[in-house]
Protein backbone atom coordinates (compact mmCIF):
# COMPACT_ATOMS: atom_id res chain seq x y z
CA UNK A 1 0.00 0.00 0.00
CA UNK A 2 2.96 2.47 1.07
CA UNK A 3 4.10 1.70 -2.59
CA UNK A 4 1.11 2.18 -4.59
CA UNK A 5 0.92 5.93 -2.43
CA UNK A 6 4.55 6.92 -3.28
CA UNK A 7 3.85 6.05 -7.05
CA UNK A 8 0.94 7.82 -7.01
CA UNK A 9 2.05 11.13 -4.93
CA UNK A 10 5.31 11.15 -7.19
CA UNK A 11 2.62 10.93 -10.48
CA UNK A 12 0.97 13.66 -9.17
CA UNK A 13 3.96 15.95 -8.52
CA UNK A 14 5.15 15.78 -11.72
CA UNK A 15 1.78 17.16 -12.96
CA UNK A 16 2.49 20.21 -10.19
CA UNK A 17 5.92 20.87 -11.78
CA UNK A 18 3.88 21.63 -14.88
CA UNK A 19 4.42 18.56 -16.79
CA UNK A 20 0.75 17.57 -17.40
CA UNK A 21 -0.72 20.78 -18.27
CA UNK A 22 -3.96 21.23 -20.54
CA UNK A 23 -3.99 22.99 -23.67
CA UNK A 24 -7.07 24.44 -23.32
CA UNK A 25 -7.13 26.89 -20.60
CA UNK A 26 -3.49 26.27 -19.14
CA UNK A 27 -4.50 24.36 -16.17
CA UNK A 28 -2.89 21.44 -14.81
CA UNK A 29 -4.13 18.08 -15.26
CA UNK A 30 -5.08 17.02 -11.82
CA UNK A 31 -3.94 13.42 -12.47
CA UNK A 32 -0.97 12.69 -14.82
CA UNK A 33 -3.12 9.28 -16.13
CA UNK A 34 -6.54 11.48 -16.79
CA UNK A 35 -7.42 13.04 -20.12
CA UNK A 36 -9.80 15.38 -18.42
CA UNK A 37 -8.81 19.02 -17.28
CA UNK A 38 -10.56 20.94 -14.46
CA UNK A 39 -10.14 24.46 -15.58
CA UNK A 40 -9.11 27.32 -13.42
CA UNK A 41 -12.01 29.17 -13.16
CA UNK A 42 -14.61 25.93 -12.02
CA UNK A 43 -13.03 26.03 -8.62
CA UNK A 44 -13.59 28.47 -6.23
CA UNK A 45 -10.35 28.27 -4.27
CA UNK A 46 -8.99 30.44 -7.13
CA UNK A 47 -5.19 31.35 -6.21
CA UNK A 48 -5.15 29.13 -3.38
CA UNK A 49 -1.78 28.56 -2.11
CA UNK A 50 -0.37 24.62 -3.06
CA UNK A 51 1.29 22.44 -0.41
CA UNK A 52 4.91 21.92 -1.09
CA UNK A 53 6.02 18.66 -1.60
CA UNK A 54 6.96 16.04 1.55
CA UNK A 55 10.96 15.28 1.54
CA UNK A 56 10.07 12.26 0.09
CA UNK A 57 7.62 13.25 -2.96
CA UNK A 58 10.69 15.99 -3.70
CA UNK A 59 13.10 13.56 -3.35
CA UNK A 60 11.12 11.35 -5.88
CA UNK A 61 9.83 14.25 -8.05
CA UNK A 62 14.05 14.63 -8.36
CA UNK A 63 15.11 11.27 -9.03
CA UNK A 64 12.40 9.46 -11.46
CA UNK A 65 13.55 11.80 -14.71
CA UNK A 66 17.26 10.18 -13.89
CA UNK A 67 16.09 7.09 -13.22
CA UNK A 68 14.10 7.03 -16.45
CA UNK A 69 16.73 8.25 -18.50
CA UNK A 70 19.03 5.01 -17.45
CA UNK A 71 16.04 2.51 -17.73
CA UNK A 72 13.78 4.09 -20.74
CA UNK A 73 12.18 0.18 -20.47
CA UNK A 74 10.98 -0.10 -17.29
CA UNK A 75 7.61 0.54 -15.73
CA UNK A 76 7.14 2.91 -13.68
CA UNK A 77 6.17 1.02 -10.70
CA UNK A 78 9.89 -0.80 -11.18
CA UNK A 79 11.34 2.79 -11.01
CA UNK A 80 9.63 3.94 -8.26
CA UNK A 81 10.75 0.77 -6.00
CA UNK A 82 14.40 1.72 -6.72
CA UNK A 83 13.65 4.99 -5.85
CA UNK A 84 12.41 4.38 -2.40
CA UNK A 85 15.02 1.20 -1.82
CA UNK A 86 17.41 4.88 -2.23
CA UNK A 87 15.40 6.72 -0.34
CA UNK A 88 15.87 4.14 2.12
CA UNK A 89 19.26 3.87 2.18
CA UNK A 90 20.04 7.59 2.19
CA UNK A 91 22.18 9.12 5.03
CA UNK A 92 20.05 10.70 7.45
CA UNK A 93 22.38 14.31 6.91
CA UNK A 94 21.40 14.02 3.42
CA UNK A 95 17.64 13.06 4.43
CA UNK A 96 17.55 16.43 6.64
CA UNK A 97 18.36 19.00 3.83
CA UNK A 98 15.23 17.47 1.83
CA UNK A 99 13.32 17.65 5.38
CA UNK A 100 15.00 21.44 5.98
CA UNK A 101 13.20 22.53 2.66
CA UNK A 102 10.22 20.92 3.08
CA UNK A 103 9.51 22.89 6.60
CA UNK A 104 10.91 26.21 5.17
CA UNK A 105 8.13 25.64 2.50
CA UNK A 106 5.53 24.78 5.06
CA UNK A 107 6.04 28.11 7.13
CA UNK A 108 5.88 29.99 3.90
CA UNK A 109 2.48 27.77 2.62
CA UNK A 110 1.00 28.79 6.28
CA UNK A 111 1.73 32.30 6.23
CA UNK A 112 0.68 32.42 2.63
CA UNK A 113 -2.94 30.39 3.62
CA UNK A 114 -3.56 32.96 6.21
CA UNK A 115 -3.09 36.16 4.10
CA UNK A 116 -5.12 34.90 1.11
CA UNK A 117 -8.06 33.85 3.98
CA UNK A 118 -7.79 37.21 5.19
CA UNK A 119 -8.75 38.80 1.82
CA UNK A 120 -12.38 36.60 1.62
CA UNK A 121 -15.52 37.81 3.01
CA UNK A 122 -17.20 35.17 5.54
CA UNK A 123 -18.97 33.91 2.83
CA UNK A 124 -16.36 32.91 0.51
CA UNK A 125 -14.68 31.66 3.57
CA UNK A 126 -17.72 29.12 4.51
CA UNK A 127 -17.75 28.24 0.48
CA UNK A 128 -14.12 27.30 0.89
CA UNK A 129 -14.19 25.75 4.13
CA UNK A 130 -16.79 23.32 2.25
CA UNK A 131 -14.80 22.97 -0.74
CA UNK A 132 -12.01 21.89 1.03
CA UNK A 133 -13.55 19.47 3.66
CA UNK A 134 -15.53 17.74 0.12
CA UNK A 135 -11.89 17.44 -1.36
CA UNK A 136 -10.62 15.60 1.55
CA UNK A 137 -13.67 13.11 1.75
CA UNK A 138 -13.53 12.83 -1.86
CA UNK A 139 -9.65 11.69 -1.49
CA UNK A 140 -10.20 9.88 1.17
CA UNK A 141 -12.41 7.89 -0.67
CA UNK A 142 -10.28 7.39 -3.51
CA UNK A 143 -7.72 5.99 -1.50
CA UNK A 144 -10.01 3.31 -0.04
CA UNK A 145 -11.12 2.48 -3.27
CA UNK A 146 -7.05 2.06 -4.04
CA UNK A 147 -6.49 0.16 -0.96
CA UNK A 148 -9.67 -2.33 -1.39
CA UNK A 149 -8.42 -3.18 -5.16
CA UNK A 150 -4.94 -3.57 -3.58
CA UNK A 151 -6.17 -6.02 -1.21
CA UNK A 152 -8.30 -7.78 -3.81
CA UNK A 153 -11.55 -7.44 -2.59
CA UNK A 154 -14.10 -9.19 -4.72
CA UNK A 155 -15.90 -6.67 -7.67
CA UNK A 156 -19.50 -6.23 -6.99
CA UNK A 157 -22.18 -8.64 -8.60
CA UNK A 158 -23.65 -7.13 -11.73
CA UNK A 159 -27.22 -5.99 -12.42
CA UNK A 160 -28.67 -8.22 -15.41
CA UNK A 161 -28.76 -5.16 -17.23
CA UNK A 162 -25.51 -4.14 -16.52
CA UNK A 163 -24.48 -7.65 -18.11
CA UNK A 164 -26.78 -6.49 -21.39
CA UNK A 165 -24.95 -3.54 -21.60
CA UNK A 166 -21.12 -4.55 -21.30
CA UNK A 167 -22.29 -7.36 -24.03
CA UNK A 168 -23.85 -5.25 -26.07
CA UNK A 169 -22.07 -1.61 -26.21
CA UNK A 170 -19.41 -2.12 -28.74
CA UNK A 171 -21.67 -3.56 -31.19
CA UNK A 172 -23.72 -0.32 -31.09
CA UNK A 173 -23.84 1.69 -33.99
CA UNK A 174 -23.21 5.20 -32.39
CA UNK A 175 -20.36 7.16 -32.30
CA UNK A 176 -20.57 8.35 -29.37
CA UNK A 177 -21.27 6.84 -26.21
CA UNK A 178 -24.24 8.59 -24.93
CA UNK A 179 -25.69 7.52 -28.36
CA UNK A 180 -24.72 4.03 -27.71
CA UNK A 181 -25.87 3.64 -24.23
CA UNK A 182 -29.10 5.15 -25.75
CA UNK A 183 -29.34 2.34 -27.98
CA UNK A 184 -28.87 -0.13 -25.89
CA UNK A 185 -31.16 1.16 -23.28
CA UNK A 186 -34.05 1.24 -25.86
CA UNK A 187 -33.00 -2.59 -26.95
CA UNK A 188 -32.99 -3.52 -23.09
CA UNK A 189 -36.50 -2.76 -22.93
CA UNK A 190 -37.18 -4.18 -26.35
CA UNK A 191 -36.02 -7.40 -25.18
CA UNK A 192 -39.06 -9.70 -24.47
CA UNK A 193 -38.91 -11.58 -21.47
CA UNK A 194 -37.51 -14.81 -22.07
CA UNK A 195 -34.93 -12.76 -23.84
CA UNK A 196 -34.43 -11.29 -20.20
CA UNK A 197 -34.64 -13.96 -18.21
CA UNK A 198 -30.98 -14.98 -19.28
CA UNK A 199 -29.86 -12.45 -18.17
CA UNK A 200 -31.50 -12.57 -15.17
CA UNK A 201 -29.85 -16.13 -14.68
CA UNK A 202 -26.45 -14.73 -15.03
CA UNK A 203 -27.16 -11.63 -12.63
CA UNK A 204 -28.07 -14.47 -9.91
CA UNK A 205 -25.25 -16.93 -10.78
CA UNK A 206 -22.44 -13.18 -10.54
CA UNK A 207 -24.32 -12.86 -6.89
CA UNK A 208 -23.50 -16.50 -5.65
CA UNK A 209 -19.66 -15.87 -7.42
CA UNK A 210 -19.79 -12.45 -5.27
CA UNK A 211 -21.00 -14.17 -2.17
CA UNK A 212 -18.44 -16.67 -2.04
CA UNK A 213 -15.74 -14.66 -2.92
CA UNK A 214 -16.78 -11.71 -0.10
CA UNK A 215 -17.01 -15.26 2.20
CA UNK A 216 -13.69 -16.26 1.96
CA UNK A 217 -11.99 -12.51 1.57
CA UNK A 218 -13.39 -11.38 4.47
CA UNK A 219 -12.11 -14.31 6.37
CA UNK A 220 -8.82 -13.12 5.27
CA UNK A 221 -9.49 -10.26 6.58
CA UNK A 222 -10.27 -11.17 9.93
CA UNK A 223 -7.12 -13.50 9.55
CA UNK A 224 -4.81 -10.32 9.06
CA UNK A 225 -6.36 -8.10 11.67
CA UNK A 226 -8.75 -6.27 9.06
CA UNK A 227 -11.97 -6.69 10.65
CA UNK A 228 -12.83 -2.42 10.04
CA UNK A 229 -13.22 -3.80 6.36
CA UNK A 230 -15.79 -6.68 7.25
CA UNK A 231 -19.58 -5.91 5.96
CA UNK A 232 -21.08 -4.91 9.37
CA UNK A 233 -24.18 -7.15 8.25
CA UNK A 234 -21.54 -10.26 8.96
CA UNK A 235 -21.35 -11.34 12.20
CA UNK A 236 -18.18 -13.55 13.17
CA UNK A 237 -17.78 -16.82 15.13
CA UNK A 238 -14.48 -18.82 15.57
CA UNK A 239 -13.77 -19.84 12.17
CA UNK A 240 -16.26 -18.80 10.65
CA UNK A 241 -17.90 -16.14 8.88
CA UNK A 242 -21.85 -15.99 7.86
CA UNK A 243 -24.11 -13.24 6.93
CA UNK A 244 -27.70 -12.22 9.11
Amino acid sequence: MALFRGMWGVLRSLGRTGVEMCAGCGGRIPSPVSLICIPKCFSSLGNYPKKPMSSYLRFSTEQLPKFKAKHPDAKVSELIRKIAAMWRELPEAEKKVYEADFKAEWKVYKEAVSKYKEQLTPSQLMGLEKEARQKRLKKKAQIKRRELILLGKPKRPRSAYNIYVSESFQEAKDESAQGKLKLVNQAWKNLSHDEKQAYIQLAKDDRIRYDNEMKSWEEQMAEVGRSDLIRRSVKRSPGDISEN
